[in-house]
């Protein structure tokens, strides 16, 4: 796996297997998981859909939470999220 910009210190609390999945499902399974946990969490969505890459860390910033960064799997990227409020 390829880190882009992470914070590979932050091991997430929950993982989120979102691969074969398109869009918007990798990002409403993110919103279902913020709306679920406590505040200070940290959210892995693994997702095959491309579009993930740009929707979900914008939906991030949106929302006023934290990307703790994105990295490449095969065939697939990781996007960690961390829980503000």
């Amino acid at each position: 796996m390829t880190a882009i910009g992470s914070d590979s210190t932050v091991a997430p609390t929950r993982v989120i297997d979102a691969r074969g999945s398109y869009c918007p499902g990798p990002l409403m399974e993110l919103i279902r998981a913020i709306r679920e946990e406590e505040v200070g969490s940290v959210i892995a969505v693994r997702s095959s859909d491309r579009g993930s890459r740009i929707d979900i860390p914008k939906w991030i910033e949106k929302a006023g939470h934290r990307l703790v960064g994105v990295a490449e799997g095969d065939g697939y990227d990781e996007i960690v999220v961390e829980k503000l409020h």
